[in-house]
């Protein structure tokens, strides 16, 4: 069955990421076998809950009934008058992030599956490559990418016991909206501020390639993209305004922090890349869209699932190690489709 076999990166992109939950399932139903994930952002989500034990079924149960609004856990002040801004002054986010980490983790607890040292791999040729899952966060006290559970020793943890659902928390902080995971490292007394991993990678397709030798099975990456690729990224994150007054400083730095989200990866994307990712189309949906409908989860969900069909029915194994891993040169930006932003 190691031909079935499939290492899955999910791209980050808040409440889009629906879209990751359809084009898992059509994965699962054409035989393919997670054996190591990896995500950002609602990426992280996704994969957190594949590599706990979901299987598609229930992963569409969870996702097509998913509390968005229940995430939006306001503070007191955020009840105030300019409470928004006075919570991202004092909290450093309009939504505190609890409601979402208690949701995830009792996820996790109900697969028995709350730490990282629950979800190894024992034949693993490399110990740094035994956790099934890896998640991508930003540490910007320190100005640095965290893959974890393998950076858990620069946080002072344990990789086997640190917490699955602490670990999906820091990945998902997206900037302005949710609050900053504050992290005190009880081995040097120092707190690391983490936020959301889309700032620095968020589409880490490369985590679990191979060197000097050919893939035992495929990664395939699952990309989140735009159905209106030239159109400016402003134009399209230009409603997600959740009551922050437009032209204040306050909807600057959130204009910032979703433009790079956005756009961070699709520079880097080269043929290679693109040849093992599949396209989803996001359908306007936008990345903070918490009182999204239901027919638009559906149409979303329904989105992945057929785009992960059409890429399956297309992908040949062998075809992409001759191409990509035998030496070739290939540059970056060639021959991109038009559905992704280069």
């Amino acid at each position: 069955m190691s031909d079935q076999h499939v290492d899955l990166v999910f791209e980050g992109g808040g409440v889009k990421g629906i879209g990751l939950a359809g084009a898992f399932a059509a994965i699962e139903q054409h035989g393919f076998i997670p054996k190591s994930v990896a995500g950002t952002s609602a990426g992280a989500i996704t994969a957190a809950l594949v590599a706990a034990g979901y299987n598609s079924n229930e992963l569409d149960e969870i996702v097509l009934d998913l509390p968005f609004a229940s995430f939006k856990d306001e503070s007191f002040l955020d009840k105030l008058p300019g409470g928004k801004a006075a919570s991202v002054l004092t909290d450093l986010g309009i939504y505190e992030g609890k409601v979402f980490e208690e949701w995830i983790g009792e996820k996790l607890a109900a697969k028995g599956k709350t730490k990282f040292g629950h979800i190894v791999d024992p034949d693993a040729d490399d110990p740094d490559s035994r956790w099934c899952l890896r998640l991508i966060a930003s540490d910007v006290t320190h100005r640095r990418m965290l893959v974890l559970p393998n950076d858990a020793p620069h946080l002072g943890l344990d990789p086997d016991d640190m917490d699955i659902a602490h670990a999906v928390r820091m990945s998902m902080s997206i900037p302005i909206f949710f609050e900053p995971v504050q992290h005190k490292n009880p081995k040097t007394g120092d707190t690391h501020l983490i936020v959301d991993g889309g700032m620095l990678s968020n589409f880490p397709v490369w985590l679990f390639d191979c060197k000097d030798r050919d893939p035992r099975w495929p990664t395939f990456g699952l990309m989140l993209v735009e159905p209106e690729p030239k159109k400016p990224i402003g134009h399209r994150i230009a409603s997600e305004d959740h009551g922050i007054e437009r032209g204040s400083l306050l909807d600057f730095v959130k204009s910032l922090a979703l433009t790079m989200m956005a756009a961070h990866d699709r520079m880097y994307l080269d043929q290679a890349t693109y040849a093992r990712t599949i396209a989803i189309p996001t359908l306007g949906v936008g990345t903070t869209e918490f009182e999204i409908t239901p027919d638009r989860v559906k149409a979303l969900y329904d989105s992945g699932h057929q785009s992960a069909t059409d890429f399956i029915g297309k992908w040949d194994f062998k075809a992409y190690i001759e191409e990509f891993r035998r030496g070739k040169e290939h540059h970056r930006g060639e021959a991109l489709p038009t559905g992704v932003p280069a």
